[in-house]
């Protein structure tokens, strides 16, 4: 069972304390339930002993039942808790381009669908495990009444093994296909939350989304799961049959082979009656644990496929000290990615290109030119294929590149805001949080208080803004900001191409900006212009015509 060897993996010793828990415990039910076998034709027994036994056994069940519920509870809960932890610690440490080739429906599925599934089974596994064995309790104390009944009961048992097999097989094909079309309709899901406003604005195209792509993967993964579950049920009313035949063949078949009397068929029929719950939840138990090996396993080869490319990033890296660096180069870099819709592979590059400490370039060309991903190569969230990135003239590397990467501070087009300030830890950060939010006009929507944001409900130029606070906040070397400026006012605009943008530049600071600003070009020290993925020139402004606004005048 995939389940248990997930929980044998994890720790062999508890399972195995728990497991001799659970003995203790079906041993201590088959003990009552002889009990009251006897209670039922007490001749020869003290009714003094048969209460005391009574008692005794009425403290000690619950209690060895409690021990390995608990054991299995809280192991089922800290494997859980690891698996989790170490799902999204692979998520983060598998290379960007990898995850977004692999898709957030895929892994969001995986967070939220397959990790809850395995988590509702391993609540009842503690559960399932007592009944066990009760079942074997029962078993052996059966075959004490009479070996000839315990032998019609395994060969019931076997049979029903036999004949269970088969569909279940076929059950799990189902659950797989479920599986399966679940991050299909994760994806339809994340269309009809962020496409909500253009579904709602076309009428056809809101009825084709529903009809034609939502509800017939939704059908399918009901018909799927609905022929699992039949499956299921169907197989587990079978088992059922088979106790009830067994049942019959010992009232009425068992007394023409020999003769009994009337406590032995009642001891037979009370000991396999006794069973039948047990029985009848570990039938029931059956279809969960199928979806639950089913989920553990996708989440299992997601594991696999998040390291099959590297691993990057998981050792701590301590904040950098403060010191200058000459240069930072691209040299020879070449990229090649699959672009959406198209059928064959975009080239960037080879790309030469040089940014200096204290200057401002700005990078411009058109859409799909390879802005945004050259921006990745060069912070280091995509490693070239062919040529090197180098800082003061050392080669980044596997080894290196998670300290690389502490150099830069971006701001990219589809940024992630968070609600604290996390990983800020300055004695004065609310302090410094607040002159940056005077500075970003931003006091009037915004407090900060022990580094936790007071609201993230903004318009996105204003989010923009705040996540500019974040990378002030950071202090690094070396800024990025892809397309900041294009949700801002004009007011707004102003300020970041003749405030904040100089303001950097005094402080030292390099900055590459991502730009269809033209009017602004002018505020920088050169531009490098993209091309089809190649770079069409890389100039100092002085050597280009370029436009200079005359920026109005603005208050901090």
């Amino acid at each position: 069972m995939k389940l248990l060897s997930f929980l044998i993996r994890y720790s062999p010793g508890s399972v195995a304390v728990a497991t001799l828990a659970g003995i203790i415990s079906g041993v201590s039910n088959t003990a009552l339930l002889a009990l009251f076998n006897v209670a039922l034709q007490p001749k020869g027994y003290s009714k003094t002993a048969l209460v005391t036994s009574f008692i005794a056994l009425c403290l000690f069940l619950p209690l060895t039942r409690s021990v390995s519920e608990m054991l299995l509870t809280k192991l089922a809960q800290n494997a859980l808790f690891d698996l989790r932890m170490r799902l999204s610690r692979q998520m983060l440490s598998a290379p960007l381009r990898h995850l977004e080739e692999l898709g957030a429906p895929r892994l969001l599925t995986a967070l939220t669908d397959d990790v809850p599934v395995i988590t509702g089974t391993l609540v009842v596994f503690p559960l399932l495990c007592i009944n066990i064995a009760i079942v074997i309790g029962g078993l052996v104390y059966l075959g004490l009444l009479s070996w000839i009944v315990l032998l019609m009961v395994l060969a019931a048992i076997v049979l029903g093994v036999l004949t269970y097999q088969l569909p279940i097989i076929k059950a799990m094909h189902y659950f797989n296909r479920a599986r399966e079309g679940a991050d299909a309709l994760f994806t339809h899901f994340r269309a009809l939350t962020s496409g909500a406003k253009e579904l709602k604005l076309h009428q056809r195209r809101r009825e084709a989304f529903l009809t034609q792509s939502l509800q017939s993967t939704a059908a399918k993964l009901r018909h799927d799961n609905l022929a699992g579950m039949r499956i299921y049920i169907a197989a587990s009313s079978w088992g059922q049959v088979l106790v009830f035949v067994v049942i019959g063949l010992v009232l009425f078949a068992l007394p023409s082979m020999q003769s009994l009397d009337v406590r032995a068929l009642t001891g037979y029929t009370i000991t396999l009656l006794y069973l039948m719950t047990p029985l009848q939840v570990i039938m029931n138990t059956v279809p969960n644990l199928g979806r639950a090996s089913v989920a553990l396993q996708k989440v299992e080869k997601l594991g696999l496929e998040l390291r099959a490319k590297g691993i990057e990033g998981e050792s701590y890296v301590s904040p950098l000290p403060k010191k200058n660096w000459q240069r930072l180069e691209l040299v020879g870099v070449t990229h090649r990615y699959r672009r959406e819709g198209e059928t064959e592979d975009f080239i960037l590059g080879p790309l030469d290109l040089t940014l200096l400490p204290g200057e401002v370039a700005f990078l411009v060309g058109g859409n799909g030119s390879g802005k945004t991903t050259l921006a990745k190569l060069l912070i280091g969230l995509y490693i070239p294929e062919e040529g090197e990135v180098r800082l003061h003239d050392q080669p980044v590397t596997d080894e290196n590149r998670e300290l690389y990467r502490q150099h830069f501070s971006v701001v990219f087009s589809d940024f992630y805001l968070f609600e604290s300030l996390l990983g800020l830890d300055s004695p004065k950060l609310d302090e410094q949080a607040r002159n940056y939010l005077a500075q970003l006009q931003l006091t009037h929507k915004v407090e900060v208080k022990d580094g936790v944001l007071s609201t993230t409900d903004l318009s996105h130029g204003q989010r923009k803004r705040l996540a500019l606070l974040t990378a002030y906040l950071e202090d690094r070397e070396i800024y990025v900001f892809d397309e900041w400026a294009a949700d801002q006012d004009p007011l707004f605009k102003e300020i970041f191409y003749y405030q904040l943008l100089p303001d950097l530049k005094e402080k030292g600071k390099t900055v590459l900006v991502i730009s269809h600003d033209d009017r602004y070009y002018h505020v920088a020290d050169h531009i490098i212009k993209l091309e089809d993925g190649k770079i069409d020139y890389d100039q100092n402004v002085a050597g280009l015509e370029v436009t200079a606004r005359q920026p109005v005048s603005v208050s901090r």
